[in-house]
């Protein structure tokens, strides 16, 4: 499974994919043997929001929030529901997530107070995926 922004997908908060050559490259092997079946899945549009959108982080208290206060957990809810549910029935042993989103990130995410903050932790998917026994990696670790 992997991040459908880091194949270009238009999907992230501003509407735009974060195309990664290290991403793209899994599926691109000399023989068919060497290729990877890459899953793309975008967790907020798939739990309802919007593209564009506006940008939410995740808070201490694991609610997901935009810099106007609205909470939009339940979207991040829903969607990581079914980046789990899709991994699972696809036989997914590993995501590569996009780094630091408040749905995909699985090393640091911002904070919470819409600064630009980071700390140690996890989105929403990131762990989700983790929790069914999927390996989460991001397309840094690549």
């Amino acid at each position: 499974m992997v991040s459908a922004c880091l194949l270009g997908v238009a999907c992230n908060h501003l509407g735009e994919g974060r195309p990664t050559p290290a991403v793209e490259a899994l599926a691109g092997g000399d023989s068919p043997e060497s290729r990877v079946r890459l899953i793309p899945v975008c967790p907020e549009v798939a739990g309802g929001l919007t593209t564009p959108r506006p940008a939410a982080e995740v808070g201490p208290d694991r609610r997901v929030r935009t810099a106007a206060g609205d909470d939009v957990t339940e979207f991040y809810e829903r969607g990581a529901r079914h980046a789990v549910a899709v991994a699972l029935a696809a036989g997914a042993r590993r995501a590569v997530l996009k780094a630091r989103s408040p749905s995909c990130g699985c090393h640091q995410i911002y904070d919470g107070t819409h600064r630009h903050v980071l700390v140690d932790g996890q989105g929403v998917t990131a762990e989700a995926l983790r929790d069914a026994g999927i390996e989460v990696v991001s397309e840094e670790d690549l």
